[in-house]
């Protein structure tokens, strides 16, 4: 397993005007290559405006809504309806905090944690 922990998927303290909506957790991939550790959210229909990403002490949170579709077409079958999503994940001193990048396309929350140098893997030149 990578440093990248999960922590909880505890639903946060509901606004008033949130309290009529379900809280889940979205579905997420954790990967990891030399240099980051991705992290990869299912938020279908969510757009980036109405996603918060947070690291504060040590934790990830991603955390937003997922407002249902709205307008002229009559839905016949409709399983993305509006709800709240958060996360929160624990995170070790080896990303490099200041670099944390996050991006919502296709319904695809990427968040990429960067390491930090020292812990790069790095090869060691043998001299002879």
């Amino acid at each position: 397993m990578s440093d990248l922990a999960l922590k909880s998927n505890g639903a946060p303290a509901a606004a008033a005007d949130d309290a009529r909506a379900a809280t889940v957790a979205p579905r997420v991939d954790v990967l990891e290559t030399e240099n980051e550790f991705l992290l990869l959210a299912d938020l279908p229909g969510v757009r980036p405006g109405d996603v918060d990403v947070r690291f504060e002490q040590g934790e990830l949170t991603v955390h937003g809504r997922r407002t249902a579709a709205e307008g002229k077409r009559r839905a016949l079958l409709g399983e993305y309806g509006g709800a709240n999503f958060h996360r929160v994940f624990s995170v070790t001193d080896t990303v490099a905090a200041d670099r944390i990048e996050a991006d919502l396309k296709n319904g695809v929350l990427t968040v990429r944690l960067p390491k930090i140098e020292a812990v790069k893997p790095r090869k060691i030149a043998v001299r002879g």
